[in-house]
């Protein structure tokens, strides 16, 4: 009972974190600001979902599940690659980020400065 709770409330949470990283992606104002959305909330996530998957196999069988470990490792370890590799990508192409302009510009860039 005690552990069905527990892993409920971890697919509760996982799958809340996955909502609310693939809302940023959608939701947020540029490039940069979206990678925010897969790279942390949803990698917080997929982590909570692989926690509630080793949970619920290691009660069902008599050893530890260490399959979800792996998959847990090796996201955690190439979702900061990758998004590294993202903003690289970004800055090379010049994507231009959206400016904290002053209220009274609008945002708007000054058409006879220089380039």
């Amino acid at each position: 009972m005690i552990g069905e709770l527990v892993v409920s409330l971890f697919i509760l949470v996982g799958a809340t974190f996955a909502l609310i990283g693939s809302i940023g992606l959608v939701r947020l104002p540029d490039f940069y600001t979206r990678l925010h959305g897969p790279t942390k909330a949803t990698t917080l996530g997929v982590g909570a979902l692989l926690l509630a998957s080793v949970i619920y196999f290691s009660a069902l069988r008599e050893g530890l599940s260490l399959h979800e470990a792996l998959i847990t490792l090796f996201l955690f370890m190439t979702a900061p690659v990758s998004a590294h590799l993202l903003v690289r990508a970004g800055l090379h192409h010049r994507v231009e980020s959206r400016s904290r302009a002053p209220a009274e510009d609008h945002g708007h860039p000054d058409p006879e400065a220089p380039i």
